[in-house]
């Protein structure tokens, strides 16, 4: 079978974690109606992303994978997408749809602007899907069922550019919603990246234990494993994703500053009243947040 007999040409950028669970989840449910060719660096990943079925075809040539396709989907280090664009370009045919992964959106779509021309079409995406793990090794099919998947509508693109890439997207089974890309920006920092960082500095604090490091080792259990999971997370990934929205999360940090202030503050008065008002809060707050989402998100 040719090129030519398939409905439609993906090309993955980066074909890691959430590229590789797109082509996994397509691959599955269009089978053969889909040719999907992934852009990787080494042999080695060029070989697994193609023995596990999350591309029909890799490689490190940029024509070979991009060239006439119908969507790329960029999914590698948000400060390497706007490069990685001005690499392609040359090869992308007119009605050409971009999207990407990225966690920061705002960055990316200033940059974009100034270099696509007006029959390349970009529409902003980011799957709030992520893993601790990172490579084609740990992508799943299902990776976005039921997760929430943002599209910013609002980037430029016709309609039926709009409802092309989410004939293949909705396969994905993922919750999909809609955002202006500030907000986006603003809500990604306190959901994803505040959180982050938090479980980071959770880890640097153990470090830092001096002498009771070992002690405190010995005692690890559930609750440092769950809130310092996400810690595991690429690096590369994480400082691009600071670098490229630094004002909001800054700005969360310091709001997350002033609560540690509180908290500091009422335990060193005794002030116990206080203490327990501020976990009882957190309690309700977040188990009805969890109940409602629970109610208007279930997969099933």
């Amino acid at each position: 079978m040719s090129e030519s007999d398939f409905n439609i040409k993906l090309a993955i950028i980066g074909v890691g974690l959430i590229g590789g669970s797109l082509g996994l989840c397509l691959k599955d449910k269009l089978g053969d109606k889909i040719y999907i060719t992934g852009l990787c660096r080494t042999q080695k990943s060029m070989d697994t992303a193609v023995t596990l079925g999350a591309v029909d075809f890799a490689s490190s040539d940029i024509e070979a994978v991009v060239g006439d396709a119908d969507i790329v989907f960029l999914s590698p280090p948000v400060l390497q997408i706007v490069p990685m664009v001005e690499k392609i370009l040359p090869y992308l045919k007119s009605g050409a749809i971009l999207t990407d992964a990225g966690s920061t959106k705002e960055y990316i779509f200033d940059n974009l602007q100034k270099l696509l021309p007006p029959d390349i079409y970009y529409i902003a995406g980011h799957p709030m899907a992520g893993r601790e793990l990172s490579g084609v090794t740990a992508a799943k099919k299902d990776l976005f069922k039921g997760k929430a998947y943002v599209i910013v509508e609002n980037t430029g693109a016709p309609k039926t550019a709009l409802d092309k890439l989410m004939s293949i997207l909705r396969l994905t089974e993922a919750n999909f919603t809609t955002l202006d890309i500030a907000k986006h920006d603003r809500c990604a920092s306190i959901i994803s990246h505040v959180p982050h960082v938090t479980a980071a500095a959770l880890v640097t604090l153990l470090n830092r234990a001096g002498d009771d490091l070992e002690s405190c080792i010995k005692l690890i259990g559930g609750g440092f494993k769950d809130t310092t999971r996400i810690a595991s997370s690429n690096a590369d990934m994480w400082a691009d994703i600071c670098m490229t929205n630094g004002k909001a999360i800054a700005a969360n940090l310091r709001d997350m500053q002033t609560i540690f202030d509180e908290v500091i503050k009422a335990i060193e008065k005794g002030d116990r009243q206080a203490i327990y008002d501020y976990f009882a809060a957190s309690k309700t707050r977040r188990d009805s947040i969890l109940e409602a989402v629970e109610k208007k998100f279930d997969p099933n």
